[in-house]
Parts: structure tokens; sequence; C-alpha cells
């Protein structure tokens, strides 16, 4: 199995600007940390999905103006900035395969499993997941490096993720120890 990493709106605006999630400093260490760090050990692809808003996107609509493309509530949080290896995707909306490109780049890379990171676990991750789903991808969710603005939503969203899309829900710890494993 091929994997890649998807980070998904570790962004100013996500972790302490304009739409802050408090719960997403528990996520910040083992990403930064601990998962992150290994799979660029074990050449497992890291890609960042991340708003990059228009006026014109709908989502503002909802969550009022947040992410603008260009501002620095758009910018990766300064603790998980990405690597050169790394790759970077713009998304106007919850799923990051919408408009963006990652499907292609994902099969480029061989990959048949993603691994969900980030926020929200029952937005983002659950739209992501879908999308990923439809196109005949595996799913590992690992519990301690997703998050969303409630416990509730949180577990909510994990269910949901294995129960619908039949995403595997793991944890940092037991990724890394396949990767080593397998490496």
């Amino acid at each position: 199995m091929t994997d890649a990493v998807i980070v998904l709106d570790m962004l100013n605006d996500f972790v302490t600007g304009e739409i802050a999630a408090e719960r997403a400093e528990r996520i910040i260490p083992t990403l930064r940390d601990e998962l992150l760090p290994s799979a660029r050990e074990h050449g497992i692809q890291v890609i960042y999905a991340n708003d990059a808003h228009r006026p014109e996107d709908t989502e503002l609509d909802v969550w009022g103006e947040h992410a603008m493309a260009g501002t620095e509530g758009a910018e990766v949080i300064p603790e998980l900035t990405p690597t050169d290896a790394d790759d970077v995707f713009e998304k106007r909306f919850y799923d990051a395969f919408y408009g963006t490109g990652l499907d292609e780049h994902l099969r480029s890379l061989g990959v048949d499993r993603i691994v969900v990171t980030g926020l929200h676990t029952n937005m983002c991750a659950r739209h992501t997941s879908a999308s990923a789903f439809f196109r005949g991808y595996d799913i590992a969710a690992p519990a301690d490096c997703l998050e969303a603005f409630s416990e509730d939503a949180h577990q909510d969203g994990l269910t949901y993720l294995e129960d619908v899309y039949d995403a595997e829900r793991t944890t940092s710890e037991e990724l890394v120890e396949a990767w080593e494993n397998d490496g």
C-alpha cells in the first residue's frame, strides 16, 4: 500500500484566527513531532490542502470571511510549515479533491491510501474522505491527528468516516509503527 498524508486546513485562521478551533492545539505536537517527520523519513508524501478563498466563494456565506487567498490567515501555522519536499494545494471548498488536481497528483505518485489529518473531522476530513472513497482510495483516520470544534463533532466525524467510507480508525503511533515495519 502506498500512502500519502493529507494535512487539512492547519492554517492561522483555523487555529488562532477568524474561525479558531481551540482544540486544534491538541494535534499540533503529534503532527509536528511524530506523524509528519515519520512520513517524510519513510518516503510518504505529505500534502497540505489549504483553504484559499476568493470573495465569491459560497462557503463564506456559512462561515464568514476566513482564509482568504494571499492573506496571513490562509497560511499554514508556523509549527507545521511545509518543507520543500511537501506538496501544497489550495482549495476553495471543504473537499480537498474538488477542483484542485489532487486526484491526478495522487495517482501520479501511485498512492492508494490517504491518511487524513487536520481540521475538521466532521467537515473537511469528511468531505475529503468522501471524494477519496468515491475515487477508490483507502482511508486511514488517525484520531489523534484530527480535530473539530467539539469532542462530539470529532467523535461523530470519526464514526461517520468508519461507517460510511470504511476508513480505518487508527493512531499516529500505529501508522508510524507500520511505516517502520514496511521500510
